[in-house]
């Protein structure tokens, strides 16, 4: 070799480092709770495509965390003005708005996407049921005229939940809010890689270039400025706990969305920052489905309420460490202003197997096949539903055990098919308690039957206490109909309450900047 190449070599196996180094500094990579099956967070309300949502679809409002109320601020809007006794509200938004494919985001592209997202999102529901006309005044001005005055707006149109309302081109926004998107196309401060992704395995997010943060407030939740540190950020799809956590261990990933109880002590002991982000919980649920026997009887779902012993779920969910879990908690979370001991009896009473069995036969219940839907890729779902399963069996239940994963879950469980072509009777889910602290976004306890979340209870006493919690005057008449609505869930059982635990999140020493909520991925930096 001669000297003049053998120095050139030298010179470039020495730069390799500090290029690696550079490199890993603008990748983030990410492990999500499964995998991502559906990219359209309207259509669903998997928690991984809200994720995957925020990334790359802006909102009009954000709202901020715990330390701030919850509160709706304007994000994609300079400000709004309010007139005629809280009946038109004019929305006006700032400069400098783009979408990924190069256009500007207009009025008319908004007011499509809260449409599609009022279809859908049960927040939304209320909104637009009380909306006489939305508009575009011109490019940068959105127009509500309301039939009656709601103040909840902004909320409406921040709250971080699913489904969010995703800011989109008016072409995808007016299609069929009940037909997924195939196109991913926002105005966010991440661009969705179509070209890389690897589904089941990898999802990749560039930072959009274009994308200019709010210039005023503090990053808090989804409000305040989205600045992005990271070019890249990668969502690797790992098969289970011990991967996930040996992947951490190693310093192949990053961030660790969910890590499993039992992989918590050896985490910390590897030095690794473990956290909570959301304070408000997580209420876990065994839902079942209104329009099939067995569960399309209100007795046979009573009885079965008996069988319940929530703190068994919770043991095996996130083990012995009570400081990670609540019960009783009944269907507003412990951290709502509406939680109340209304009926709590019925989850806190002696759990007698016996009895549930010889109360389900009295109700009807004629030993149909129980089809149970389990993802398994969901640590936690699956320890759940695994204690649900036992407990099916101990009082009789004739139970089908459907093994798959999340993302099949998450399709399925949308279609109405009864369980012997398809369909499903049981699955377990959680929801973030922000989700439930009201019933403006309380998906699982609404009864608006065929047009209701999974399951399609049809409970018109329900939606009556509901449309009157949005006319309460104040907190005190707030909470009265909060504990006549948990009155009333006891007695009809759209959703079994399984207890409500805190999800820490994982990550390298050097991920600093995580902001309170659910995995948001701006103003997150590598130290």
């Amino acid at each position: 070799m001669k000297r003049r190449t053998f120095l050139a070599a030298s010179a470039t196996s020495l730069a390799l480092p500090s290029v690696a180094l550079a490199q890993k500094q603008r990748v983030l990579k990410f492990i999500p709770q499964s995998d991502l099956a559906i990219l359209d967070p309207i259509w669903t309300t998997a928690y991984v495509t809200r994720n995957h949502g925020y990334m790359v679809f802006d909102t009009l409002y954000g709202q901020s965390g715990s330390k701030d109320g919850f509160k709706a601020q304007p994000q994609m809007l300079a400000g709004h003005t309010n007139e005629n006794d809280g009946k038109t509200w004019k929305l006006t938004l700032r400069d400098g708005l783009m979408f990924h494919d190069g256009s500007k985001v207009l009025a008319r592209d908004c007011v499509a996407s809260i449409k599609r997202w009022g279809a859908r999102d049960a927040f939304g529901q209320a909104l637009m049921a009380r909306t006489d006309e939305l508009s575009a005044a011109d490019d940068k001005t959105i127009v509500f005229r309301l039939k009656q005055p709601f103040s909840l707006l902004p909320d409406a149109l921040c709250h971080g939940a699913a489904n969010m309302c995703a800011i989109m081109p008016e072409r995808i926004a007016s299609g069929d809010p009940f037909k997924a998107f195939t196109e991913v196309v926002g105005s966010g401060p991440f661009k969705f890689n179509v070209n890389e992704r690897v589904q089941g395995s990898l999802f990749v997010y560039d930072r959009f270039d274009k994308y200019q943060p709010r210039t005023d407030g503090e990053p808090s939740f989804t409000a305040g400025p989205k600045v992005v540190h990271f070019d890249r950020v990668e969502w690797h799809i790992q098969p289970d706990p011990a991967t996930k956590a040996a992947a951490m261990q190693a310093g192949e990933m990053d961030w660790w969305e969910n890590p499993t109880a039992d992989m918590l002590p050896l985490l910390k002991e590897k030095k690794l920052f473990v956290t909570v982000t959301d304070p408000t919980g997580t209420p876990y649920l065994l839902r079942p489905n209104h329009l099939y026997p067995p569960f399309d009887k209100p007795a046979v779902r009573r009885a079965l309420m008996g069988a319940i012993d929530q703190r068994e779920f919770m043991i095996a969910a996130m083990g012995q460490d009570t400081s990670l879990w609540t019960v009783p908690c009944g269907f507003f979370p412990p951290t709502s202003p509406l939680a109340s001991d209304a009926g709590m009896s019925a989850l806190t009473g002696k759990r007698d197997y016996d009895a549930v069995k010889r109360d389900l036969e009295k109700a009807g219940y004629q030993g149909e096949k129980v089809v149970f839907m389990v993802g398994t890729d969901q640590a936690i779902l699956k320890y759940l539903s695994d204690v649900g399963v036992d407990m099916l069996k101990r009082v009789g239940v004739n139970v089908d055990y459907q093994a798959t994963d999340w993302g099949m879950v998450v399709q399925r469980r949308a279609l109405t098919k009864p369980p012997a072509e398809g369909g499903w009777n049981l699955f377990c889910t959680g929801f973030s308690g922000l989700d439930w602290f009201t019933p403006a976004s309380h998906l699982p306890l609404r009864g608006n039957g065929k047009n209701a979340w999974f399951g399609w209870p049809d409970d018109p006493k329900m939606e009556q206490l509901r449309d009157a919690w949005f006319g309460a005057p104040d907190l005190a008449a707030q909470k009265k109909i909060g504990a006549e609505m948990q009155l009333e869930a006891f007695e009809n059982a759209p959703f079994y309450p399984l207890g409500s635990a805190l999800a820490p999140t994982a990550c390298q020493q050097d991920i600093t900047g995580l902001v309170e909520g659910f995995p948001i991925f701006w103003n997150v930096r590598r130290t």
